[in-house]
């Protein structure tokens, strides 16, 4: 691993950073100090995909109306009449 100093650090940054990304581990030291470890991170192969649990799952007609009762009591007011 390598060991870069801080003005290398400020001036190499993107080649550095380049490197990390390919696996290679860095160190920036000051004043022969080490001081922190550059190292890429580790992303999941591929992104999160929405709708993973579709057809799985059923969300009700009124899922935005559940509970309003309860919740308009609990702030004092008078729960809202169904519009259907």
């Amino acid at each position: 691993m390598i060991t870069v100093n801080m003005h290398e650090a400020k001036t190499q940054l993107s080649k550095l950073v380049a490197r990390a990304v390919e696996g290679e581990s860095f160190i920036i030291a000051k004043a022969g100090k080490p001081l922190v470890k550059v190292t890429a991170l580790e992303a999941p192969a591929e992104p999160r995909r929405f709708g993973f649990l579709a057809g799985q799952i059923a969300v009700p007609e009124d899922f935005d109306r559940m509970g309003e009762d309860e919740i308009a009591l609990l702030f004092g007011t008078t729960p809202v009449e169904n519009e259907e």
